[in-house]
């Protein structure tokens, strides 16, 4: 169901929907837009292929989808998208979940195969958003390899405050954008999805991958992202991403249930799974203009790029 935005309330917020159809809000410098569209066709799918130098693909892949934050006045543009995240996967290249012998067959793709699961088939990612530095028309990517144009991530003690986000705030605009999603042969899920949701305070998101390989191992991977709108001169934001997984075997042990029904909703079971990796993140971004008076340093700062962060752990 598309979201109905309250001109009321955005125009209160000093917010205004975007222009010529497109879904999203501009608010405090920020512009935040979704785009959903349906999965990839064939042709496409063989083009990915290619360009991802793989065979393998999810079931349903939604290439087109995404979800787009840009602070104008900088120029920094944070994005998530399939295909970025599938290149995550296929650089990490995790060793494959064991499937039961009797549950092998289901992956053959003709009556004869044999099947070699010699691939991370549950196609778990890393990915936790992609990064853009937009500068007189030209796009810089921002590459974690040390070069000037990487974006500058300060690790910090700081976490997403929860209590902020449970507050009775207006909602000027919420999405959810599937990127992927398999049932691997009818015997689980891997489904990799971003949420978003602005308020007058500032924008949070969700970007999770989440895996159950039923009767074998459920996998949580949460970004979590909050951009708190400072005054007058900067917008701080926290990025948290958290790693949790867990086997059916260990939950059981547990006194958990270990039929696969009770786990179809990974925000009521995260609790349950254990932590593998957490990390916790910030960059401010300020604004270029409310610098000092004097024409040198307008100069100065009107060619400066502000860049911004993400966090890492765990958030609901």
């Amino acid at each position: 169901m598309e979201w109905e935005t309250d001109e009321k309330e955005l125009k209160a917020a000093g917010a205004e929907a975007l222009p010529d159809g497109r879904c999203g809000v501009r608010i405090q410098g920020w512009e935040i837009e979704s785009r959903k569209h349906s999965i990839l066709t064939s042709l496409q799918l063989e083009k990915w292929e290619e360009g991802l130098q793989t065979s393998h693909l999810p079931e349903m892949v939604f290439g087109d989808n995404s979800l787009v934050l840009k602070h104008v006045n900088s120029g920094t543009k944070i994005y998530f998208n399939a295909f970025d995240a599938l290149v995550g996967w296929k650089h990490e290249a995790l060793p494959p979940v064991e499937v039961p012998a009797a549950a092998k067959w289901k992956f053959r793709s003709k009556p004869l195969q044999q099947v070699v699961l010699d691939y991370d088939y549950t196609f778990t990612t890393p990915y936790n958003g992609s990064e853009t530095v937009e500068r007189n028309a030209e796009c810089v990517r921002g590459l974690s390899n040390g070069s000037s144009c990487s974006l500058q991530w300060e690790d910090c003690m700081e976490k997403i405050d929860l209590v902020a986000l449970a507050s009775k705030e207006p909602i000027l605009f919420y999405d959810e954008i599937i990127l992927y999603e398999d049932e691997l042969a009818d015997n689980g899920i891997s489904l990799l999805t971003v949420k978003v949701r602005v308020m007058p305070s500032g924008w949070f998101l969700l970007l999770r991958f989440w895996l159950r390989v039923d009767g074998v191992l459920m996998r949580l991977r949460d970004t979590r992202l909050h951009c708190s709108f400072g005054e007058h001169v900067k917008s701080v934001i926290l990025r948290e991403s958290c790693w949790r997984e867990a086997t059916f075997q260990a939950l059981s042990s547990k006194g958990y249930p270990s039929d696969c029904a009770a786990y179809s909703d990974p925000s009521i079971i995260s609790e349950r799974l254990s932590i593998i990796t957490q990390k916790a993140q910030k960059l401010s971004i300020e604004m270029p203009y409310l610098k000092r008076n004097n024409t040198a340093s307008r100069r100065a700062m009107s060619t400066r790029t502000w860049l911004m962060p993400w966090i890492t752990g765990k958030v609901e």
